[in-house]
């Protein structure tokens, strides 16, 4: 599996992935909204449940790859969470410090975002967070989300929920196709 973006790859991800990843989720400061950061093991432990996913659910954690140089920046993809005690598919996506503030995250999330709704019965797509991380909810609401609950989480403290519905999604492609001329002309 890849999809790609204007400026990114996003495929599975692969053992020679913990190089370029060990860096990002070791990080405090791109971590800062886990419980801690990740060491070795805890990155290719990572890597290897998201391969399973691939196997299982046919979509996971994908890797974010910069299509100018190559480079994995990050993660973004669905994965199957407890959402206030009911599984649900979740956007989840990391962006290593290096790369964030550079709209990333939300194109990778936005990619995710439409995969889901063109490849998957679901028939809503959620994101959830730390109350906290501003950042991260930020990125759920330039992807078409709105503000679900918010509600206490032993491992977050208080998680706040975003999602969109299948239906939700469908107004806002057939309105951006509405808003492209057929001619082409401007």
């Amino acid at each position: 599996m890849q999809l790609e973006t204007k400026r990114l790859v996003i495929r599975e991800m692969r053992e020679e992935d913990f190089a370029p990843l060990y860096p990002i989720l070791s990080d405090p400061e791109t971590m800062r909204y886990y419980p801690a950061p990740f060491d070795q093991a805890k990155v290719r432990h990572w890597i290897a449940v998201n391969q399973e996913r691939y196997r299982t659910f046919g979509f996971g954690l994908w890797a974010v790859v910069l299509k100018e140089t190559e480079e994995v920046i990050g993660d973004c993809g669905i994965t199957m969470q407890s959402i206030h005690g009911v599984i649900k598919p979740e956007i989840g996506y990391h962006i290593g410090r290096w790369w964030q503030r550079r709209g990333y995250a939300t194109e990778a999330a936005l990619c995710c975002r439409d995969w889901v709704f063109e490849h998957t019965p679901f028939n809503a797509v959620y994101s959830y967070m730390k109350s906290l991380n501003a950042a991260s909810y930020g990125v759920a609401l330039k992807c078409g989300m709105r503000y679900i609950e918010e509600y206490d989480d032993p491992v977050n403290v208080r998680t706040r929920v975003y999602g969109i519905t299948r239906t939700e999604w469908t107004v806002m492609q057939t309105k951006k196709r509405q808003a492209v001329p057929e001619t082409g002309e401007v």
